[in-house]
């Protein structure tokens, strides 16, 4: 989104300059670390990457009309070693992802100023919370906003964002908010992932309420450590303490107190904290939960009282994710009947536990599963739903590039909790998709899985959806995981037209889906 030209030195405000070379009264009015998404009056932005160096597109921004540049080299080094004209103003910063997010929230007018913003981070269960919670507002009269990685909704509308998305670019959040605050949004409920918080895209948002889903094995590949991964879900909580209230909403932490992570969010000082569990004791408190295919029914024990939930969700880990937005609501002053409301509201979430039906006899399910942890709530609940002759097939791979770390532990996973299981491809990027796909199999053969008869390799992933589909007899459940509600895979460094319920419907037709490449 192009905004109104804005000089340069107006965006600097709270940008740590290290050096600047050239004149910062220039205009800017959009922002991209992407050289080929420079138009005239772009600033770009340049930083050592995960994969790469992005100076070295420097030459390639300013030929295509770039009004400046962030940099995190010497401007006269730089100059020097491209040749970069010196009537484009150069600004070294010392870390160019934090003062890119910065400069875009200055941009766009600070927007969550004019917003409360509810922050919700996790391993698993980010989309749901987020979705419930933004369904409770709904139901209260709020008017709210929504950035999830399967949608943005602003107003009545809803973006698609669907791809390979997660949090997504700071300039990309920023015209969100500002696109909330012009439809005179009062509340924004964000999904936000370790990696934008740990590179900076939700730097510059002002956080109001912050929520904690649970902390368990993923992203190591980028993190490097589990404390490091949890140390950036906690930079959410931190954010929230240092940052001013929005009027009549007191700063709150939304906790989970049944999760291993808790004592480490809760002693982050938050001037309101308000926990949730399944089992123990907590604020917030499920009981009696009952769970089947047609969803969960349970009481949950509140600071208002006992406030007996339905909802159409399946899978007994999603009532941790009620009681999760439950508290988040109540930290915005909502009351239990827009909670029961709300959940009421959401039917089902694109990609989570979503149903197939193409008139066969047996369950079809797709989910996001992709870390141990979701992965085993997912079979657990397909093997809560099959009949009692039923199995649990289960289709799902690992992602390359990716935590490798995890891929055995999925395999093992699937050896303890699926009858049968198919592993094949899922994003593998630049690996081997066969090698991943071994990895993973050693994990089933080391919980006692046996090639040939419990677990099948197939690379293609569309002929492993259409063998399990094939397999599934009446009274089975096929469950397919990892992309959930996604709609391409990444083999090599190209995105290719892929969704993963669409090939499960064309499966139960008997019908060929996609094509994908069967190597990296």
């Amino acid at each position: 989104m192009i905004q109104h030209p804005v000089p340069l030195h107006a965006l600097l405000a709270g940008v740590d300059v290290v050096a600047a070379d050239g004149d910062l009264d220039v205009a800017v009015g959009r922002i991209t670390h992407d050289s080929r998404r420079v138009t005239p009056g772009t600033l770009f932005v340049a930083y050592a990457g995960v994969y790469e160096d992005v100076h070295r597109y420097l030459p390639d921004a300013v030929a295509r009309g770039a009004a400046a540049a962030l940099v995190e080299r010497p401007p006269d080094a730089l100059r020097a070693a491209w040749g970069i004209d010196a009537a484009v103003p150069l600004v070294q910063v010392a870390d160019a992802r934090r003062a890119r997010a910065l400069v875009a929230a200055a941009l766009f007018g600070h927007p969550s100023r004019h917003l409360a913003v509810v922050g919700v981070t996790g391993t698993d269960g980010k989309t749901t919370t987020s979705t419930l919670i933004h369904a409770m507002l709904r139901a209260a009269g709020r008017r709210a906003g929504l950035v999830s990685t399967v949608a943005a909704h602003i107003g009545d509308e809803a973006v698609d964002t669907g791809l390979h998305v997660t949090t997504p670019e700071p300039e990309d959040l920023q015209a969100f908010l500002a696109a909330m605050h012009a439809h005179d949004t009062d509340v924004a409920v964000l999904e936000v992932t370790s990696h934008g918080l740990a590179q900076h895209r939700v730097t510059g948002v002002k956080f109001d309420v912050a929520v904690i889903t649970n902390v368990t094995h993923e992203s190591l590949e980028y993190h490097g450590t589990f404390e490091a991964y949890t140390e950036a879900k906690a930079l959410l909580f931190h954010m929230l303490a240092e940052t001013p209230p929005y009027p009549g909403v007191h700063k709150t932490a939304v906790l989970n107190a049944g999760d291993p992570s808790f004592a480490r969010f809760r002693a982050i000082p938050v001037a309101r904290q308000l926990t949730y569990s399944l089992t123990g004791p907590a604020d917030f408190r499920a009981r009696d939960l009952r769970h089947s295919a047609g969803g969960l029914a349970f009481t949950a024990d509140t600071p208002v009282g006992p406030v007996d939930v339905r909802s159409r969700l399946v899978g007994h880990y999603n009532a941790a994710n009620i009681l999760a937005a439950m508290a988040a609501a109540h930290a915005l002053g909502l009351d239990a009947d827009a909670w029961r409301a709300g959940v009421a509201a959401v039917e089902g979430i694109p990609g989570r536990m979503q149903a197939i039906d193409g008139g066969q006899p047996f369950l079809a399910l797709v989910d996001f599963a992709h870390t141990p942890n979701a992965l085993r709530s997912a079979l657990a609940t397909a093997r809560e739903l099959v009949g009692p002759m039923g199995r649990v097939i289960a289709v799902f791979g690992c992602a390359g590039l990716r935590d490798p770390a995890k891929r055995g532990d999925m395999g093992r996973v699937a050896a303890a909790m699926a009858d049968l299981t198919i592993v094949t491809a899922e994003d593998p990027r630049t690996e081997d998709p066969a090698a991943i796909v071994d990895q993973i199999a050693r994990g089933l053969a080391d919980a006692g899985g046996v090639e040939g008869e419990t677990f099948w390799r197939e690379v293609d992933r569309g002929t492993a959806i259409r063998r399990a589909c094939a397999t599934a007899e009446p009274a089975d459940v096929v469950i397919v995981c990892g992309k959930g509600h996604e709609q391409s895979m990444c083999f090599g460094t190209i995105e290719y037209p892929w969704d993963d319920r669409d090939a499960v419907r064309a499966a139960l037709a008997g019908e060929p889906y996609g094509a994908l490449p069967t190597a990296g």
